[in-house]
């Protein structure tokens, strides 16, 4: 089976899971009763500002907020598969939950690569196929343990064992601090002057791993890498921005990696000569990608019903060995894969349902050749701002190098 056809048999298994989307017209307040009602909640605020994150969830910050009375819940939550919570072996057969728990989540830890030789979601000698494919439970169903908190921090940890697609071990020591950012934390880390009255919140989570093994981890035989996910809620008006450094494809790689899911069409990604810009509306299912040589280690989205500007940034550091690659084959480039990636979810083809639907912004740390006790840092910093256009505009113009019109109009 090709790699867009599992991708498809994965949206068409989950026809009866199809997830009531928290829509940005829905409150944080209401999100927040509703996951207390079936998990433990950490809840940091500073101020108006508030993030729930969730120990269970592998300390997945399910969604935040810049106003906890009335403000909109900023990040896509699957309330079905919540309320079922984890299933029996049995109760799983045949069902998405053999594969994967999408619980959603504005920023989750994961690890990759995905596919191929060096997987991690598929086991010794399994085919490249959806029947095969399963996250691995580090990373979908095994709880972290909260160490400590204070009012806007919490700090995680997890110890697990995992084995790639080539048959390597690998014992990864987990540690991961989710941290709320007031405002001059946000405008010391973007350069940037914010106004007084802008509604904002911010939060960085500072993700490592250590191998914690007795043997190095080496590229002959597979390398992990922090992979940091965030799911939003779609909408009609939203569009991701991604600024990206010219140059010559031989030195920098390709202007955007398309080819996940196939071809994103014209009316779905334009390509310009510094910047790109993405639909994230999630009605059509596709995915890019950005080398390291070329990203500037940050990209964004604009809501522009919601007015609400969203900022992910990331730790740029040196990768001697390469980027993991995720996609499901074996590879011949197993280290040439992207830094930073955007995916929009939303039907295949016609009569076939969405996964949530909800887009996303990702990061990836570079591939981690780690010897024993040696550990991986990657650290990425998340903001929400929400103002007038005349707020917003000289943030997107100083961050992503382009105006809010540009960003609202680009299709």
């Amino acid at each position: 089976m090709s790699f867009r056809s599992t991708i498809l048999l994965l949206v068409a298994v989950t026809t009866v899971f199809a997830a009531k989307v928290s829509s940005a017209g829905e409150g944080f307040s209401e999100d927040l009763d509703f996951l207390n009602e079936h998990t433990q909640v950490v809840l940091l605020k500073n101020g108006d500002a508030a993030v729930a994150v969730v120990p269970a969830y592998q300390a997945r910050v399910m969604t935040s907020t810049f106003d906890i009375e009335s403000g909109p819940s900023l990040g896509w939550i699957n309330r079905p598969v919540i309320e079922r919570g984890l299933l029996s072996d049995q109760e799983e057969k045949g069902t998405l939950e053999e594969h994967i728990y999408v619980f959603g989540g504005e920023e989750r830890f994961w690890l990759g690569p995905e596919g191929g030789q060096y997987a991690l979601f598929f086991p010794p000698g399994a085919k490249f196929e959806f029947s095969q494919w399963s996250t691995p439970a580090a990373i979908d169903t095994e709880a972290f343990e909260l160490l400590d908190k204070t009012a806007s921090s919490a700090k995680f940890k997890h110890s697990t064992k995992l084995i790639n697609h080539s048959g390597t071990e690998f014992v990864v020591d987990i540690d991961r601090t989710v941290r709320l950012l007031d405002q001059r934390d946000a405008s010391k880390l973007l350069g940037i002057p914010l106004a007084g009255d802008l509604k904002m919140v911010a939060y960085e989570t500072d993700n490592q791993i250590t191998n914690a093994g007795t043997s190095p981890w080496e590229a002959e035989s597979g390398l992990l890498s922090i992979w940091i996910l965030g799911m939003y809620n779609p909408s009609p008006n939203t569009n991701v921005v991604i600024p990206f450094r010219s140059g010559d494809s031989k030195t920098l790689g390709p202007l955007v990696n398309d080819s996940y899911f196939g071809k994103v069409p014209d009316e779905y990604l334009k390509v310009g000569e510094q910047e790109l810009f993405f639909r994230g509306d999630g009605t059509r299912r596709g995915k890019i990608g950005i080398t390291s040589q070329r990203s500037k280690g940050i990209a964004g989205s604009y809501d522009a019903a919601g007015q609400v500007l969203n900022i992910v940034t990331y730790n740029v550091q040196e990768a001697p060995h390469g980027f993991v690659n995720s996609m499901w084959e074996l590879q011949d480039e197993p280290y040439a894969g992207d830094a930073i990636n955007a995916y929009n979810d939303g039907s295949p083809e016609p009569g076939k349902p969405p996964l949530g639907p909800f887009y996303e912004l990702e990061t990836s740390s570079p591939a981690a050749a780690l010897q024993p006790n040696e550990a991986m840092r990657h650290v990425q910093r998340t903001y929400h701002f929400n103002g007038t256009e005349a707020d917003l505009d000289p943030i997107a113009n100083h961050l992503l190098g382009v105006s809010l019109e540009a960003i609202r109009t680009a299709f």
